[in-house]
């Protein structure tokens, strides 16, 4: 039986796990430091398609953070992966920000609302009524509905927002069409991943916060996972899944080799 002792390389989701909002998460910092000196292959996972991985790596870091850009692994970038798996140099008409449109540019996809072979919906903070609109002709006309994640909801400083998840719940309910959802819960974005440190899911974990998303997506993957307790899981909902993760700690303080770790530290709220 795989256990820690065998694990040679990590993915670990951010929010939850790492930092809540913008405030580190105790061993956070040591963590990181730990894996960055024995030289160890890990990425930093999140869902969040809105920002490049140059911008979550400035926000990061304002945190207390070091994770440099090329060690973040977001939805956007899976999703652009994928794409170009699928239709090298094709088109998309993408409804979102800054991350998912930069990696598809990246990747050499032409941006259009002409007859594309993708329409693309990420998250993005600024919903528009006649750009939903046009994606659902688009959809209904033939072209590809994907979706960079399944998230419902977000949070802000007012409360919930709708998210990525709503909207494609809103064009499939005008168009009989349901996305394909390339970030977490699907392993797709961890094979990925994989793919990109060069790692085998047999030596790698997985360390997340969400039963629904981060553990199901690692145990599919073929993953050890981790299931920490600083961000929405409990061990009393752990119990309503018919799944367990391979380990269950406290948090990521616990992975951090017998060396002291600085507790949590305060900083303005900012959202990641």
């Amino acid at each position: 039986m795989r256990t820690r002792e065998d694990i040679e390389c990590w993915l670990t989701d951010m929010d939850g796990v790492l930092v809540h909002e913008n405030r580190p998460l105790r061993g956070a910092k040591e963590l990181l430091r730990q894996w960055q000196d024995a030289g160890t292959e890990f990425l930093v996972l999140t869902n969040n398609s809105i920002f490049t991985p140059r911008d979550l790596a400035a926000r990061l870091r304002a945190s207390g953070l070091d994770v440099p850009e090329a060690r973040i692994w977001t939805s956007a970038l899976a999703t652009a992966d994928f794409l170009h798996d699928q239709a090298p140099g094709g088109s998309a008409y993408v409804i979102g920000e800054a991350g998912i449109i930069t990696a598809l540019h990246e990747i050499g996809f032409t941006m259009t609302d002409s007859d594309p072979d993708f329409v693309v919906i990420g998250e993005t903070r600024s919903y528009s009524f006649e750009a939903i609109t046009k994606a659902i002709r688009l959809i209904a006309g033939g072209a590809r509905f994907i979706s960079t994640n399944p998230d419902a909801t977000g949070p802000s400083a007012d409360g919930i927002l709708p998210a990525t998840g709503a909207i494609n719940a809103l064009i499939t309910t005008a168009t009989g069409r349901t996305p394909y959802i390339v970030g977490k819960p699907n392993p797709m974005m961890f094979r990925s991943a994989l793919n990109k440190i060069g790692a085998h899911s047999e030596v790698t974990g997985m360390i997340g916060d969400r039963m629904d998303t981060d553990i199901i997506a690692g145990m599919e993957a073929g993953l050890h996972t981790v299931l920490v307790m600083t961000g929405i899981s409990t061990r009393s909902l752990v119990d309503t899944y018919p799944f367990r993760p391979d380990e269950m700690l406290e948090g990521v303080f616990e992975l951090v080799d017998a060396a002291p770790v600085e507790s949590e530290v305060e900083s303005p709220r900012d959202d990641i």
